[in-house]
């Protein structure tokens, strides 16, 4: 593909994935992430020619210029569309293939200080939602949707949508159908359980309650209304001093309950 025809392509997609673009002079003109990616594809090309210095000025400048900083050594395929674009970083060996969408706050971030490949690759058509963090040398697999704020350190199946911190999966779609799979999540299992545990534990404690109450216990403190457990203590009754003996001491018959 020729120069002038990928350039037309990164337009195309603009227009066809931002419904508030209008025209392609405003593409041009006026969409950061779309100015990047043409001072990108020079800086990328000198670099490759082994030009020293100037794809890093180039690359600086794009920062400057646009607030979305790309290494001259990462690979970009066609029609990458960058939305907003302030603050995504993209490292020296970061991998994008065609028609992925990076939204604004974006890292593709290193962890390895080993001049290797240590920098995310993106399969094709994944989107990368706004200021989620995509760390080391992991895949993303083709049609993968990453979440906002998701942290990625970990490979991503084809077509998979994943969130959180650390992210996990939590559904899969259908990319012919556009049809959703959505998978268990044992986290929010785990809490909606626990909840309803706690629901039927408040349910016997109460019962216990009434139940004390028509024995003749007496009144009964109800819970705090702050979530603390319920105690109801027995009351300590103090011997009179000449009765005192040690330590020992006498106590009412009532006994303590601890709920």
């Amino acid at each position: 593909m020729s120069v002038l025809s990928s350039i037309k392509r990164d337009i195309d997609a603009v227009l066809q994935r931002d419904p508030a673009a209008r025209n392609a002079a405003e593409v041009v003109l006026a969409y950061p992430g779309f100015q990047a990616r043409q001072m990108h594809r020079l800086a990328h090309t000198l670099h490759n020619a082994g030009v020293p210095v100037v794809p890093r000025v180039i690359s600086h400048f794009s920062r400057f210029a646009t607030g979305i900083e790309i290494h001259p050594g990462a690979t970009i395929g066609e029609g990458l569309f960058i939305d907003h674009g302030m603050g995504v970083v993209i490292g020296e060996t970061a991998e994008i293939g065609d028609d992925c969408n990076i939204l604004q706050g974006v890292t593709l971030g290193g962890t390895s200080t080993h001049r290797t490949k240590r920098h995310p690759t993106l399969r094709d058509r994944v989107t990368v939602g706004a200021g989620a963090k995509l760390i080391g040398a992991v895949e993303i697999g083709e049609g993968a949707r990453i979440g906002a704020g998701s942290v990625v350190v970990t490979n991503v199946p084809p077509n998979a949508t994943v969130v959180g911190v650390p992210g996990h999966v939590v559904a899969y779609h259908d990319p012919g159908s556009d049809t959703i799979t959505r998978l268990p999540d044992p986290e929010w299992d785990r809490i909606d359980a626990l909840e309803r545990h706690i629901e039927r534990l408040d349910r016997r404690v109460r019962s216990l309650q009434q139940k004390l109450e028509l024995l003749g216990a007496g009144s009964v403190d109800m819970p705090p209304e702050d979530g603390e457990p319920m105690h109801v203590h027995r009351e300590r009754e103090l011997p009179p001093p000449s009765e005192a003996t040690g330590t020992s001491e006498a106590l009412s018959s009532r006994e303590a309950i601890s709920g």
